[in-house]
C-alpha cells in the first residue's frame, strides 16, 4: 500500500525540533476575562481541569487570587484536585506586583501542600506609563518587591510585562534585569493587545533571550499572545523558535476582547509540526466542556473542532474523499481532502448531501449506514438536494425514503 506521504510534496519543510515546548492554559483565567463569557461552576472547573491534564498540558493558571474571597476558594478547590487526584499537570496563579495579591497564593500553597508558581504581571509599554501615571522608578520597585516578598514565601515566579510588544528596550531591559536579580525563575512576554506580527514576535524574544543572558542565564521565557490581529498561533510559533520555551493559550482562544492563542489549534499545529508528541483524541471534548461552561459556542467552521472541519458536500471534493475509503485506508481518506488527519483528534471524515452534491454523496450516504441505494432512492434524495438551499439533514433524508416505501 502507498503512504500518503509519500504522495505529498512539502513545501513547508522539516523544521528543528526545539529543546524544550511547554504548555501553560489560561483558560480558567485569563480565559475567563472575556466579556461574553459565563463564569463556570467549581464543578466545571474540575472538569476543564481535567481535561488540561489529559492533553498533557504542563502548568494550568487555575486563578487570581487577590480578586477576592470567591476565587480563593475555588483556587484551593482545584489545587488540592491536583493534589489528591495525583496530576501532572502543575498549577499557578496570577498576580498584580503587590503584595496584597501574593499573600493569599503562598497562604493556598502552604494549606494545600503543593508550589503554586505566582505569575507577577505589569504594565510596561510607555502608554500604559503615561496613562497610569507611572515613572519607570515605581514599576522597579513594584516588581522587586512583589518578586523578593513571592520568593521569601516559597512561590516560584515568572515576571510578566504586559503589553511587552509595545515596550521600548531599555524599559524592558530595567524590569526584565531587576525580575531575575530578585528571584524570577521565568520571564513573560505578553503580547496583551495582540499587536505583534511573527517577526516582532521573534525580535522581541530574541532580545529579551539576550537580557536573560547579560544577568546570567538560567530563566526561562514564556509567550502569551492575543488574537486581536488573529496572528496568534503563527506569533506564538514564531517566538517557540526564537527561543520562548513555554506558550500560553486557553481553549477555543477565549479570553480578553476577542480572546487568547487558541490552546487546541496550538496543539494540532505543533504535533503536525513535529515539535511535541501528544495523545490530541480529547482535544474535542475539551473545547467542548469548555464551550458548555463559559457559554461561549463553537462556530461550525472553527478549525478542528468545529461541526464543519472535516465535513463536505461538495460533489468534486467529496467524490475524491469516496475514493479514497473505498481504497480502505484512513490515512489516505484523512489525507485526500484536508489538512488534519481527522483521526488525530478522534473524529472522521463526513460525506454530506445538499445542493453543491453529486449523486456519489447520496450513494455513499445510504451505504455507510447500511441502507439500500437502488436508483430510484437516489434520484429522488438528489433532487430534493438540489431543491435545497442547503445541506440536507439526516431527518429529512430518511423523510424521503419512507415517502418511497
Amino acid at each position: 500500500m502507498i503512504s500518503p506521504a509519500s504522495l505529498i510534496h512539502d513545501w513547508n519543510g522539516t523544521p528543528a525540533r526545539p529543546l524544550e515546548v511547554l504548555l501553560d492554559d489560561e483558560t480558567l483565567r485569563d480565559g475567563l476575562q472575556s466579556p461574553s463569557v459565563r463564569c463556570p461552576t467549581i464543578d466545571e472547573k474540575l472538569r476543564i481541569l481535567h481535561l488540561i491534564d489529559r492533553l498533557g498540558i504542563d502548568t494550568a493558571d487555575i486563578g487570581l487570587p487577590g480578586a477576592g474571597p470567591h476565587v480563593v476558594k475555588d483556587v484551593e478547590r482545584l489545587a488540592r484536585e491536583i493534589v489528591d487526584h495525583r496530576l501532572r499537570v502543575k498549577a499557578n496563579c496570577a498576580a498584580r506586583t503587590v503584595i496584597a495579591d501574593i499573600r493569599p497564593i503562598a497562604e493556598i500553597s502552604q494549606r494545600v501542600g503543593m508550589a503554586i508558581e505566582c505569575c507577577c504581571f505589569i504594565g510596561s509599554s510607555p502608554l500604559r506609563q503615561y496613562a497610569e501615571g507611572w515613572t519607570i522608578d515605581q514599576l522597579l520597585k513594584l516588581s522587586e518587591d512583589a518578586i523578593t516578598f513571592a520568593v521569601g514565601e516559597g512561590l516560584p515566579v515568572m515576571f510578566v510585562t504586559e503589553d511587552t510588544t509595545r515596550a521600548d528596550p531599555g524599559t524592558l531591559r530595567q524590569l526584565y534585569s531587576t525580575a531575575i536579580r530578585a528571584g524570577a525563575a521565568r520571564v513573560c512576554i505578553a503580547d496583551t493587545v495582540g499587536h505583534s506580527t511573527p517577526a516582532g514576535a521573534a525580535a522581541v524574544v530574541r532580545f529579551i533571550g539576550q537580557v536573560v543572558e547579560e544577568c546570567g542565564g538560567g530563566v526561562g521565557i514564556d509567550w502569551h499572545g492575543h488574537r486581536d490581529r488573529d496572528f496568534a498561533v503563527i506569533n506564538t510559533i514564531a517566538a517557540l523558535d526564537a527561543g520562548a520555551t513555554r506558550l500560553h493559550g486557553a481553549a477555543i482562544g477565549i479570553g480578553e476582547r476577542v480572546g487568547n492563542t487558541p490552546m487546541d489549534t496550538l496543539l494540532v499545529n505543533l504535533v503536525l509540526m513535529g515539535y511535541i508528541e501528544r495523545d490530541l483524541t480529547a482535544l474535542g471534548e475539551y473545547c467542548q466542556v469548555v464551550s458548555d461552561a463559559t457559554g461561549v459556542p463553537i462556530p461550525s467552521n472553527y478549525p478542528v473542532v468545529g461541526r464543519d472541519a472535516f465535513r463536505t458536500a461538495t460533489g468534486v471534493h467529496a467524490a475524491a474523499v469516496i475514493k479514497a475509503f473505498r481504497k480502505n485506508d484512513v490515512s489516505l481518506v484523512d489525507a485526500v481532502y484536508s489538512g488534519v488527519p481527522a483521526s488525530m483528534v478522534g473524529r472522521e471524515q463526513e460525506i454530506e448531501v445538499g445542493p453543491m452534491s453529486g449523486k456519489s454523496n447520496v450513494v455513499f450516504w445510504l451505504e455507510r449506514r447500511g441502507l439500500q441505494a437502488d436508483d430510484a432512492v437516489v434520484e429522488r434524495i438528489f433532487a430534493r438536494a438540489k431543491a435545497s438551499a442547503c445541506v440536507l439533514t439526516e431527518d429529512e433524508i430518511r423523510r424521503e425514503l419512507e415517502t418511497g416505501s
